[in-house]
């Protein structure tokens, strides 16, 4: 297969190419599906419900991806390191210290756009994703975890959710571990209501440190597919949640 495929370009109303046509390992982009298309509700929620996200950097077109294999963190594997159990406990204890979901979701998205990132030169968090991950937001279908202590966002996370399909997006912290307690709210979140696993979209070290693992693509949609079938979850955080993860 030659480096560079032909790459369907998306019209306005021109639906996604199936995920088996997105460049191969042997190409300069593995995964890379269609580039044009809509940030638009309609376009996400049908991205999203096959395995399809976008993801590309200033200058360029909307760039649609679906990687095989998939990172996944399968939410009974989640790993609680034992400072961060520590932290968490900490956390617990003191007074100030809470996790909220969807109380500053605006805040969180912006500032995961502004957060370093190793080996990253900018982001891909660009105000035209800004602008449409708010409005999925306002759809119910894009939600924030946050760390506050003290009265401020110490970190935090957003994710989209579908049904019972849950997919992470971006984390931040300003303070040590925040964004690792709001992702373990998630995590603690995800295990009260079945949900099975979080999208992480694609594989780094330190995903992979807290027991996120690749899983072939058709098994990621076949899951995704079932998932997006269910009720919406209640997006409402109890303290209760943490100890399905602090007692394992």
């Amino acid at each position: 297969m030659p480096l560079h495929p032909r790459l369907p370009w998306l019209e306005e109303s021109d639906a996604f190419p199936v995920v088996e046509r997105a460049w191969s390992a042997n190409t300069e982009a593995p995964g890379l599906l269609a580039a044009g298309g809509q940030l638009s509700v309609p376009n996400l929620l049908a991205a999203y419900s096959n395995g399809i996200f976008p993801w590309y950097s200033e200058g360029q077109p909307t760039l649609w991806w679906s990687p095989d294999p998939r990172m996944v963190l399968q939410t009974g594997q989640f790993r609680l390191h034992r400072s961060l159990k520590r932290t968490i406990k900490k956390f617990q204890a003191s007074t100030g210290c809470e996790i909220r979901f969807d109380s500053a979701f605006n805040q969180v998205i912006s500032n995961c756009a502004l957060a370093s990132r190793r080996g990253q030169n900018g982001t891909w968090i660009l105000p035209e994703m800004v602008d449409a991950y708010q409005t999925l937001h306002m759809h119910g279908y894009a939600h924030s975890v946050e760390t506050w202590i003290e009265g401020q966002l110490a970190g935090g996370l957003y994710c989209v959710a579908i049904g019972q399909a849950v997919f992470g997006e971006s984390m931040f912290a300003h303070r040590n571990d925040a964004s690792k307690m709001a992702l373990a709210a998630l995590v603690g979140f995800c295990l009260q209501n079945g949900v099975e696993s979080i999208d992480c979209q694609q594989n780094t070290g330190h995903l992979a440190s807290l027991g996120a693992a690749e899983i072939p693509r058709s098994q990621f949609v076949a899951k995704v597919q079932e998932a997006t079938r269910h009720p919406a979850l209640e997006w409402k955080f109890d303290a209760l949640y943490w100890q399905h993860i602090l007692d394992t």
